[in-house]
């Protein structure tokens, strides 16, 4: 019988697809942004390690998704406490890529809005973590929620529509 890796052992086969991930992801920050894709997976594998959130594979990228978004906002945070009133960044709210026409957000914005939806609906929150955080595709979204891709494409229109309402860039 096989035993379940530890995060130690999960990270190394998962790596690429993280780094992959983290570049995505800093190509939606400031073209100065001070992170790299191998700081930012690293610094997430830290918190994850600390948290001790992940204890098998299959949960080390949405987990690794959500640890991302985490770094991401602290970082932003500790950007505009420095500049006084602060520097915000804008991010395309798009599923996979920036697309033209995708309305732009500010990432604090979206992680205030997170918390909001956290609290009427988790499954939300964390499709958006596994969907805009974590680049999953819809396939791979529904796999790791155990549902049906249509119920993903759904959920992640009614997930869009209420981050634009909340973040005033939609109806």
């Amino acid at each position: 019988m096989r035993s379940i890796p530890t995060l130690a052992e999960a990270l190394p086969p998962a790596y690429g697809r993280l780094r992959a991930l983290a570049r995505r992801l800093l190509e939606r920050e400031r073209p100065d942004h001070t992170l790299q894709p191998t700081a930012l997976v690293h610094e997430a594998f830290l918190r994850l390690r600390r948290d001790r959130q992940v204890d098998r594979q299959e949960s080390l990228l949405p987990a690794a998704a959500a640890a991302m978004r985490r770094v991401l906002v602290d970082h932003a945070r500790a950007r505009r406490s420095e500049k006084r009133g602060g520097f915000r960044k804008r991010v395309p709210l798009a599923g996979e890529e920036p697309r033209c026409g995708e309305p732009e957000i500010d990432l604090l914005a979206l992680d205030a809005a997170l918390v909001r939806l956290q609290e009427l609906d988790p499954g939300l929150t964390r499709l958006v973590e596994l969907r805009y955080f974590g680049g999953l595709s819809e396939e791979e979204t529904a796999a790791t929620l155990g549902v049906s891709a249509r119920t993903v494409r759904r959920s992640w229109r009614t997930a869009r529509l209420w981050l634009r309402r909340e973040l005033g860039d939609g109806p």
